[in-house]
């Protein structure tokens, strides 16, 4: 299904403009009341007054003390890419629904300038590894959690964090054009992550997308 082509360059960029916006959050979850957070963010309360949330699908408590971050399933402390994303995610949101319109990256705050990068990085990189086109597409998306929405020749959307809503397009090729694949956005993704984040996070999608497949492959 996946050709051998190498992944796609690090979004280092990206990942360097997030880090002082974390840094930032962190300073203003400071004092910030818990149950308020969980209204907001759509995050679970526990009985020890922690926050539970999943990171695409994996489990995380994040302790009001300090607002430190561990797996569900593990005393280990999360990894500071992963506090980064939570951190920033709890900080920027403010309790709006998703809308189910899904954008463009190019229609995201700033987006417009870094949206060929962003394609370059995620449909672009998608269509290029993914051999066996639509049907290599469903069976990864499937095996990600994805649920079907009515886009292109098969979208999945995926809740990425309790209320920021990604998905996934794809649009097969014919003898005129190309296949393309693109990454959107529920329009409310904005009071959720700045663009930055959001770029990484789709990144992210389309890489755990690929990696599926290939532990699918593997004898």
């Amino acid at each position: 299904m996946l050709d051998d082509g190498r992944p796609a360059a690090q979004l280092k960029e990206w990942v360097d403009r997030l880090a002082p916006v974390a840094a930032a959050a962190r300073e203003a979850l400071a004092g910030a009341s818990a149950d308020r957070l969980a209204l907001r963010s759509g995050c679970e309360l526990d009985g020890q007054g922690n926050l539970r949330l999943a990171l695409f699908g994996q489990a995380l408590v994040v302790s009001p003390d300090g607002f430190s971050i561990h797996r569900a399933d593990s005393a280990d402390p999360a990894s500071s890419f992963t506090e980064s994303l939570v951190l920033t995610y709890l900080a920027s949101a403010d309790g709006t629904v998703p809308s189910g319109r899904w954008i463009g990256f190019r229609e995201l705050p700033d987006g417009l300038f870094y949206a060929d990068a962003f394609q370059g990085y995620s449909g672009a990189r998608l269509v290029r590894e993914l051999c066996a086109g639509l049907a290599a597409f469903c069976l990864g998306c499937q095996s990600l959690g994805g649920e079907r929405i009515d886009l292109g020749d098969a979208a999945y959307a995926f809740a990425v964090l309790p209320r920021l809503r990604l998905a996934l397009a794809y649009w097969e090729g014919d003898e005129e054009f190309e296949a393309q694949a693109r990454v959107l956005f529920d329009s409310s993704v904005r009071h959720y992550m700045p663009t930055d984040g959001l770029a990484i996070l789709g990144s992210q999608l389309v890489g755990r997308l690929l990696e599926t497949l290939r532990v699918k492959e593997d004898p």
